[in-house]
This record gives structure tokens, sequence and C-alpha cells, in this order.
């Protein structure tokens, strides 16, 4: 009797273990899935803004010398810049880096007008093929460039990859849950902290430029096998990575006059719809326009004159600590989406606005005592970018039906390029001006 108890119960715990693991064997599935693409986009994330971010930091660099052609010898990391007007206070190149910032964004900028009229006829993996080969080529051309004009095509070229590449990847958060829009974009600010802390680290260890810039040729590399080899196949899920009060409390208000349908369907839409979807988005647009706007003129039109003579900085030294605080904010406030969320981004324009008032002021009358108090400023700077950035997207992805997602991700990207395009047209005659002054 006991042998058929226990061979009852065995029995019956043999059947509790299979009808356990069944559900267990798609929960794994699942779980691995996620953890890939989350992976997966923060990789994709960090390679497509890599060579945009070195080529920013690399831009006192590139405007600062123009190597003869034929010869070897490299620039030494932290030579002293060559002064515009040495009767200026300003210690100026001859040319603003704004120069080096409208070849790494204008390119961009023609991309993402071009994107909503037809990029999606071409399929996602040449995009990304093309995006990586930009971007190797635009470190090689750089690096053995024997003139600015040559640096500035490799320079475009990693706009081009850039560009392509940001416009690619959010249309394609459209396919997998929403949680990897926060990956993506913590990504993208690490790409803007290794880059600019990758490039400051090798110069001031000693690296040249050259060397430095050819060091970092397995990024696109990465990028291909991150797309290729980590992200899954995108199949219909529920939105995933959001809470139960956030799935409520989700209406999609842009486009909600439409019937839901998959988000392969955005092309699809006809230009009175599509007029619609941009309508809806003007209130993300508009305020991400400002906050980029003012940030890179900044970055692109008031760092290089932001110079403090009373520290053992050099002058080049003193522009890429300003990058590498910079990118370190964006990198803090991009990874920021699961701990809060900002619904007002026009808040966060109004705080960048002042921020290019008061340091703009210090530029014309050079009230700030110290370096490190500028060093504070521009981080805070960064934090206030990078927010706006991820909770932009965020929001529209909240707010958007599934059908014109992919398209409203695609049309929304522009915002920051368009603001950065504005100031560096304008960082350019002010460069000029600025650095006239006696």
């Amino acid at each position: 009797m006991g042998g058929c108890e226990g061979s009852r119960w065995r029995l019956l715990d043999s059947e509790r273990e299979e009808t356990t693991s069944e559900p267990q064997a798609p929960l794994l599935e699942r779980q691995s899935a996620h953890w890939k693409n989350a992976v997966g986009f923060w990789l994709l994330g960090l390679c497509n803004n890599f060579s945009y971010v070195v080529m920013l930091s690399a831009a006192h660099d590139i405007l600062r010398h123009e190597r003869a052609s034929g010869n070897q010898s490299h620039v030494d990391p932290s030579p002293m810049p060559i002064p515009h007007n040495s009767s200026s206070r300003f210690d100026c190149n001859s040319l603003s880096t704004a120069a080096v910032l409208l070849a790494d964004i204008l390119p961009t900028l023609i991309i993402k007008l071009l994107a909503p009229l037809g990029l999606h006829l071409l399929p996602y993996s040449p995009r990304v093929l093309v995006s990586g080969v930009c971007s190797a080529g635009s470190f090689i051309l750089v690096a053995f460039s024997h003139s600015v004009a040559i640096s500035l095509c490799g320079v475009v070229l990693a706009s081009i990859s850039s560009g392509l590449g940001e416009v690619t990847f959010l249309s394609l958060t459209a396919f997998y849950p929403r949680a990897v829009i926060s990956w993506w974009s913590s990504g993208t600010g690490g790409a803007g902290l290794l880059g600019a802390l990758s490039y400051l680290g090798l110069t001031q260890a000693g690296l040249s430029p050259q060397h430095t810039l050819l060091s970092m040729l397995g990024i696109p590399a990465l990028l291909l096998a991150s797309y290729f080899l980590l992200l899954t196949s995108p199949e219909p899920q529920d939105p995933g990575g959001e809470d139960e009060a956030e799935t409520a409390a989700r209406q999609p208000l842009i486009g909600s006059e439409t019937s839901e349908s998959k988000p392969g369907s955005s092309w699809n839409l006809s230009l009175q719809e599509r007029w619609i979807v941009i309508k809806g988005l003007l209130c993300y647009i508009v305020p991400l326009v400002l906050v980029y706007f003012a940030e890179y003129f900044i970055n692109q039109g008031l760092f290089e004159l932001l110079f403090f003579r009373n520290t053992s900085l050099s002058h080049a030294q003193q522009y890429r600590w300003y990058q590498m605080l910079y990118q370190a904010g964006v990198f803090a406030s991009r990874s920021s989406l699961r701990c809060f969320h900002i619904r007002f981004i026009w808040v966060l324009a109004l705080l960048q606005c002042l921020n290019l008032a008061f340091l703009l002021a210090d530029v014309l009358f050079t009230f700030l005592p110290s370096i490190y108090i500028v060093f504070l400023i521009i981080l805070y700077e960064g934090l206030l970018g990078g927010a706006a950035y991820v909770n932009t997207f965020h929001n529209i992805a909240l707010e958007t039906s599934d059908q014109h997602r992919e398209f409203a991700m695609a049309a929304a990207c522009i915002s920051d390029t368009l603001g950065i395009s504005l100031s560096g047209v304008l960082a350019l005659p002010l460069h000029d001006f600025l650095c006239q002054l006696p």
C-alpha cells in the first residue's frame, strides 16, 4: 500500500512539474528577448551617436590645425591655439567651432526632413549598413586628413551616419515594447559621455588625435553586431515596461481619430493624416527645438570663448572638459526615465534659454571668477537637454496610436537637429563679432 501511495505521489509530482514548466519556458524566452532588446537598443544608441560626439569633441583640434600634405608629424594633444586676433581678449580660432557643428548636423537635418517623405521605402537592414560604413569612414577620413576641408568631409560622414541611424532606430522602436525608448535614449546619452570622455582621456594621456580616432573604429562594428546579432525579430507584443497606472492613464491623443492598427502601417497614411499627426506633435517639437537651440548655441558658440587664463588647463583642454561635463549631464538625465517623467517640456526650454542668456552675459562682461562655476552650469545644461530629449519621445510614444507611432517618432526626431542647425548658423557671426572685440 505504501508503495502504491509513493508511486501515486511521484506521479502527481511529475505532473505538477510538467504543468509548471510549460508556462516557464515562454516566460524565460520573453525575459531573454526583453534583455536582448534592452541591451541591443542601448548599444545602438551608444554606437549611433558616438562618432557625432567625438567630432564635436575634436572640433577645436580639427579647426586649429591644417597639416601640410605629406607631413607625417602629428599634433600634440594640447598645443596652444592659434589666435584669430592677437588684440582680442578671446583666444579665438580663425573659424568658430560652429563650423564643425554645421558640418556635423546639416546632413542630418536633410536626412530627417526627407525621412517622412520616402525613407521607409528602403528596408531597415541596408540603412543600418550604410550608417555603420559612414561612421567608420568618418573616423578614417578625419584621422588621415591633411586639411580642414577634408576633415570637415569626414565630419559630414559622421553626420550622415548619426542622422540616418537615429531616424531608423527611433522608427524601429514602434515594433518593440515602449521600454526600449528609455534604453535607446540612455545609450545616446552614454555615447555623449563615453565619446567625450574617451577623446579627452586618450589625448590627455598623450595619444595623438589621429591615433585616438583610429582607436574608435570598433564602434561601427559594434553597431552592426548589435542590430544583426542581438536584437530579436519584432513581433506583436504588449507595451512592456509600463506599470499598471501608466498603462491605464495612457490615452492616444495624437492621431486618435483614426482606428488603431499595427505600427507597420504608419507609412500608408495620407498626406492629410500625416499633417494632422505633425500638428499634434508641435507641442513637443517646438520646446525641443528651443532646448537644443539654446544648448548648442552655448556648446559651439560660447564654449570656445569661455576661456579662463587663471587655470592650469590649456584652452584646448578647457574645451574638452566642457564637452565631457555636458555629455555627463546628458547621460544622467537620459537614463532617468524610470525615476521620473516630465510632461511639460516647455519648462525645460525656458530654463535652457536662461542658461544661454547667463553664459552669454559672462562672455561679454566676464564676471564669473572661476572655471569651476562654469563646469557646474555646463553639467546642469546637459541635465536639461537630456531630460528634454528622453521625455519628449516617451510622451510621444504614450500619446500616439499604434497606427501613427512609427511615423510620429521619425517626424519628431527632426526637433533637436533643427534647433542645433539654427544655433550653428547664428553662432558663426557671433564668433566673428566677439573675436573682434578688444
